[in-house]
């Protein structure tokens, strides 16, 4: 399996957070978050394309999770 990043659907960023604890989505002034403790984290609806790979690393930088985590959900 490679370590490359590739862009994802908003449905597999969900799914993926939930395997690493986050819950939600829940609504937000802007944008949906999901939470895991006191950490919240926006998903972004990118109205049918997939989230770029460079949006997945700001995300998965402010949630904590490494990459080693994100490709063991998957």
């Amino acid at each position: 399996m490679s370590n490359k990043l590739l862009p994802v659907p908003r449905r597999e960023l969900i799914r993926r957070l939930g395997k690493l604890g986050f819950v939600g989505p829940f609504p937000g002034a802007g944008h949906e978050y999901m939470s895991r403790g006191l950490l919240e984290v926006r998903i972004p609806n990118p109205h049918g394309s997939d989230i770029s790979t460079a949006l997945l690393q700001k995300i998965l930088k402010r949630a904590g999770i490494s990459r080693e985590e994100w490709f063991d959900t998957d």
